[in-house]
C-alpha cells in the first residue's frame, strides 16, 4: 500500500510531445548539481566483509610470472587461459575471501542474475557443469566462480583479504613491484587488472548515516546473523518482529524486496527512480533441450548468437540479417531485437539521422508504454502503480526482469515511499527522513549499488606507477588512453580489462571477459615463449587507436537520459570513454584476427 501521495501525471498514451516532455520533466527534477559525488563510499564498518573470517598470514616476497587484481570472473578467465598457455605462477589479489568479485559479496536475498546462465556463466563445457535454471541465483554462480579456480589450480597462489596498495614498475628487473596491505612486496614479470565496474558499493550522501541507531548493511554486506536466513532463500525469521527500510528501487531492489516484503513485519522501500520491471518467467533448464544443443562446442555458439543478437544495434545491418534468439531470451536480447527492428523498418533510400531517431522513439514508446500498463495490471492500488512507473527511454537505466517484484506492492506490510525524485534526506537515530516526515525502522538496508566506473580507474583505490614514475592517473589526465582498451603507453607488460575503448558494450559481460583473457593468454604465452621480458603498446598506435574511436566511437549513455550510473548521474558524456563503433560482434572478429596473425600489430616485444 501507499503512504505517499504521487504528484505525476499519466501521459497521454501517443501523445508523442507530451511522452517527450513528461521525460525530461523526470529527468530535470533527479538532476543534482554535484552529480556522481551526491555518494559516498561504505565507511569501514560498512564494508567489512561480513562472510569469511581474515587468516593471518605472512608477508610475500616471491615473484610469480602473472598477477591478476580482481577475483572475479575476469580474473578467473585471464587466470585460467594464461595457465593453458603454459605458465604455472599465476597469482590472484582480491580483497574478498574467496573467488566470484560481484557475485562474493552480493548475497542479499533473492539475487540472480538478468542474462541467461547457458553463457553468462563461462567455462562451463571444460567444467562439465550444467545450470539448474535459464537464469542462476547468485549461491550456484558463486560456487561455479570456486569450480573454476579449483579446475585451473588458481587457489594454488591466490592472496584473499587482500588488498592493493600501490603497483610500481622496476625499470632495472623488468617486472613490477606489488605493495599489499598485507605487508607483501612481491614481484611479477606481467600484472593484470580487472576489478569490474560494480566493485565499489556506494551510499547516498545524506547526513546522520552514521548516527542510525539500529542494524544497517549495504546489500552487498548483507548481514544474516541479524536477519536470520540464508542466500538460498530460507526465512529471514529475525524480521517478523521488524520494521524494516530499503533506500534504493535498482535492480537489486527488484531482487530483495520481495523477500523482505515476505519475512518483515512492516517494509518500507524509499524510492528516488523506479525500474521498469518486465516479466522474467523463469523456469528450470529443459534436459530434452539442452540434449539436442549439446555437442562439443555448444557455449561458444550460444555466447556468439547471444552477441549476434546486438548486430545492428550500434549501426544500420544489411536487410538480409537474421538473429535467431537461440535461448529464447524474453530480456535483453528481445530488447535488441525490438531496436534492430526498428533501424531496418527505415526504408534505405528514406534513411537520415532524424527519421531513424523517430523510428527507435517510437519502438520505445511502444516497448515503455507496455511496461507502464502491465503495472497497471499487476499493481491493486493505483497510487502505489502510478508511483511505481519508470518515466524515461527503456536503456536509460538497467532494464529489470522479475515476477514478484510488482505483485510484493499487494502485500498490506508493504509501503513505498515515493521522494518525487529526490531521495531521501536524512538519517536518523531513530530511522529515515524523506519529504519531511520521520520513519521509525529498527533496520536499515542501502540497496544504492556502486560506483560505476567504465575504466578502471574509477574501481582501483591503488596507484599504478609505470616508467619513469608515471602513474596511470596522470597518463590520463587529459582522458583515457590505450590500444583496444587494453594496453598503456608507458606501462610494460600491464593488461587491463575494462568497458571503454575495447568491445565491451556487450549484452553478456563474460563475453568480453573471456575475449580479453584470451588475448592477454596469446600475448603473455608469446613473450614466454620467446623469451621477451617487454611487451608495451607503440605511444603511435595508442594514439592511432583512441583518435579513432573518437571520431566514431559508440557512448555507453546519453546525458538526456533520466540520472544514473549509466550517465554517471546525469553527466555529460565522457568522449574518451566510448566503444568499437561497430559493436562488438565486429570487434570480437577484428581481435581474433589481429591475435591469429601473431604479428600483434601496435605491440612491441623486448
Amino acid at each position: 500500500m501507499s503512504t505517499v501521495e504521487s504528484n505525476r501525471t499519466r501521459a497521454t498514451s501517443g501523445n508523442e510531445e507530451g511522452l517527450r516532455r513528461k521525460y525530461a520533466k523526470e529527468r530535470a527534477k533527479r538532476l543534482r548539481p554535484e552529480g556522481i559525488a551526491q555518494f559516498h563510499h561504505l565507511s569501514e564498518a560498512l564494508g567489512k566483509d561480513p562472510f569469511t573470517p581474515i587468516v593471518e598470514r605472512k608477508p610475500l616476497t616471491d615473484h610469480v610470472t602473472f598477477t591478476f587484481i580482481g577475483g572475479g570472473l575476469a580474473g578467473l578467465l585471464a587466470g585460467a587461459q594464461v595457465r593453458q598457455s603454459g605458465v604455472q605462477d599465476v597469482r590472484i589479489v582480491d580483497t574478498a575471501g574467496d573467488f566470484g568479485g560481484v557475485w562474493y559479496w552480493n548475497r542479499y536475498p533473492g539475487v540472480m542474475c538478468d542474462t541467461p546462465s547457458l553463457v553468462y556463466m563461462p567455462l562451463l563445457e571444460e567444467t562439465g557443469y550444467i545450470p539448474t535454471r535459464k537464469w542462476a541465483y547468485g549461491p550456484e554462480i558463486r560456487e561455479h566462480c570456486k569450480r573454476i579456480g579449483q579446475k585451473f589450480g588458481l587457489y594454488d597462489h591466490a592472496l584473499f583479504h587482500t588488498k592493493v596498495e600501490e603497483i610500481i614498475w622496476q625499470e632495472d628487473d623488468l617486472r613490477w613491484l606489488v605493495v599489499t596491505n598485507r605487508g607483501d612486496r612481491f614481484t611479477s614479470t606481467f600484472i593484470g587488472i580487472g576489478l569490474g565496474p560494480l566493485s565499489e558499493p556506494k551510499v547516498p550522501g545524506v547526513p546522520g548515516i552514521e548516527d542510525f541507531a539500529g542494524k544497517s548493511f549495504h546489500t552487498s554486506r548483507w548481514d544474516y546473523a541479524y536477519t536470520g536466513g540464508t542466500p538460498e532463500g530460507a526465512s529471514m525469521d529475525k524480521l517478523r518482529d521488524k520494521r524494516v527500510a530499503i533506500i534504493g528501487t535498482g535492480a537489486t531492489s527488484v531482487q530483495a524486496v520481495p523477500q523482505l516484503a515476505r519475512d518483515a513485519r512492516q517494509l518500507f522501500v524509499f524510492q528516488r527512480t523506479p525500474s521498469g520491471v518486465d516479466a522474467r518467467n523463469n523456469a528450470p533448464i529443459d534436459p530434452e533441450w539442452f540434449r539436442s544443443i549439446a555437442t562439443p562446442g555448444w557455449q561458444k555458439r550460444l555466447d556468439d548468437n547471444y552477441v549476434a543478437n546486438w548486430e545492428g544495434v550500434y549501426g544500420r545491418p544489411g536487410p538480409d540479417i537474421k538473429v535467431e534468439n537461440l535461448l529464447d531470451d524474453n530480456g535483453f536480447c528481445q530488447i535488441a531485437q525490438r531496436i534492430r527492428f526498428a533501424i531496418l523498418s527505415v526504408p534505405p533510400e528514406e534513411l537520415s539521422p532524424e527519421r531513424l531517431r523517430v523510428a527507435l522513439e517510437e519502438s520505445d514508446d511502444a516497448a515503455m508504454e507496455r511496461i507502464r500498463a502491465r503495472i497497471d495490471e499487476v499493481v491493486e492500488d493505483s497510487r502505489t502503480a502510478e508511483m511505481l512507473k519508470p518515466w524515461y527511454r527503456q536503456l536509460c537505466k538497467r532494464p529489470c526482469f522479475h515476477d514478484e517484484y510488482l505483485q510484493a506492492f499487494n502485500r498490506p506490510n508493504i509501503h513505498l515511499i515515493d521522494t518525487n525524485g529526490r531521495g531521501v534526506e536524512r538519517i536518523t537515530p531513530r530511522g529515515v527522513i524523506a519529504n519531511g516526515v520521520e520513519y521509525d525502522v529498527d533496520c536499515l538496508i542501502y540497496a544504492t549499488g556502486f560506483d560505476y566506473s567504465l575504466n578502471v580507474l574509477g574501481s582501483m583505490s591503488f596507484e599504478v606507477t609505470g616508467r619513469d614514475r608515471l602513474t596511470l592517473r596522470n597518463a590520463w589526465s587529459d582522458g583515457t588512453r590505450t590500444l583496444h582498451g587494453m594496453h598503456v603507453h608507458g606501462f610494460p607488460n600491464l593488461f587491463l580489462v575494462q568497458l571503454a575503448q575495447g568491445g565491451f558494450f556487450a549484452l553478456n559481460a563474460p563475453s568480453g571477459w573471456a575475449d580479453a583473457a584470451r588475448t592477454i593468454a596469446s600475448i603473455v604465452g608469446h613473450a614466454v615463449n620467446h623469451h621477451y621480458r617487454e611487451v608495451e603498446t607503440t605511444r603511435e598506435a595508442q594514439n592511432s587507436w583512441v583518435e579513432w574511436l573518437l571520431t566514431a566511437g559508440v557512448q555507453w549513455a546519453s546525458e538526456d537520459c533520466t540520472p544514473g550510473y549509466y550517465n554517471q548521474e546525469g553527466r555529460k558524456p565522457d568522449p574518451y570513454l566510448v566503444g568499437y563503433p561497430a559493436g562488438t560482434k565486429k570487434f570480437f572478429a577484428y581481435i581474433e584476427a589481429w591475435r591469429a596473425s601473431g604479428e600483434f600489430d601496435g605491440l612491441k616485444f623486448r
